[in-house]
């Protein structure tokens, strides 16, 4: 199963950290969730409806 998301915002998402290391932050923990729970993702520049943005996704095996 694919999942992805667009955003206005063409610069490319922050590298995900470790999980363990931003328990307590307040920010930036999305990457970092995907990148331990899905099989595969990456990031994509996209142009949508005039306003260049990026698509980022990522693939989950289902059982």
């Amino acid at each position: 199963m694919r999942i992805g998301a667009w955003d206005a915002d063409s610069e490319p998402p922050a590298p995900p950290g470790e999980l363990a290391s931003l328990a307590d932050a307040e920010e930036e923990r999305g990457l970092a969730l995907v990148r331990a729970c899905a099989d595969l993702w990456g990031r994509q520049p996209l142009s949508r409806n005039g306003s260049r943005g990026k698509y980022v996704w990522c693939d989950l095996v289902v059982a």
